[in-house]
């Protein structure tokens, strides 16, 4: 690898930007995909490794590559340290996730509710802004309060996250809806938010809830049309 290539793929790892390498194995030539021009057929199999998270040998015009994606990590945000939070994360963690929740409320983010997990007690539009959400980036509302909650779309709202989702019934949403329209975003923008939040399993308990969950995060990821959860009680 040239040093220039190097610098580049550094500097891709440290915006956070996804890139695969391309290595052509007769002769070493390397490419940084999508930041250089490949053949089509190349750059479809940098952007299925990518995707796929998994590297891949391809042979292209009897010409033999590997195939090395450089994701960033996969993030679930969480606002709300609530009992849901609590199956959500080891949930989460073992899908492969790296998982932060965000609650100024001391008494709910506790290492003891929450063991080994990074907790920021700060407010939450201010902390996720911080956290900077890419678009391997999951962000997910579970206080049912519109002071935490509220701040934590909005933030999240003008970031590149992949997912957005928010607890509460469609009553509770279509309000939520009117206040984000006053802090300034387009109906266009405020689609992006699953409400109610999770997958149509019927979810009642708090684990089923966050099962519910975690599987549309990862059928959103995917690519998958799924059922949505019906409407919770408000």
């Amino acid at each position: 690898m040239t040093p220039e290539l190097l610098a580049a793929l550094e500097r891709a790892k440290a915006a956070k930007r996804p890139v695969a390498l391309l290595t052509r194995l007769t002769d070493g030539a390397q490419h940084l995909w999508p930041d250089e021009v490949v053949p089509a057929p190349l750059a479809d199999a940098a952007e299925r490794a990518l995707r796929e998270d998994a590297a891949a040998n391809v042979t292209l015009e009897g010409e033999a590559w590997f195939v090395h994606p450089h994701n960033p990590p996969l993030r679930i945000i969480v606002i709300g340290a609530v009992h849901i939070a609590q199956a959500l994360v080891p949930m989460a963690q073992a899908a492969g996730y790296a998982v932060t929740v965000v609650d100024p409320r001391r008494a709910w983010a506790t290492a003891e509710r929450f063991p080994g997990i990074t907790l920021i007690h700060e407010w939450t539009d201010d902390a996720v802004a911080a956290l900077a959400p890419d678009s391997r980036s999951a962000v997910v509302t579970l206080t049912h309060d519109p002071k935490l909650d509220d701040p934590g779309l909005d933030a999240a709202l003008k970031s590149d996250c992949f997912y957005i989702g928010a607890l509460g019934s469609r009553r509770t949403h279509a309000k939520r809806v009117a206040r984000l329209q006053e802090m300034g975003h387009s109906a266009e923008a405020i689609a992006r938010i699953h409400a109610p939040v999770g997958l149509n399993i019927e979810a009642v308990t708090a684990p089923e809830i966050a099962l519910s969950i975690l599987a549309e995060v990862v059928a959103t990821r995917r690519g998958a049309a799924l059922a949505r959860r019906p409407a919770l009680a408000a």
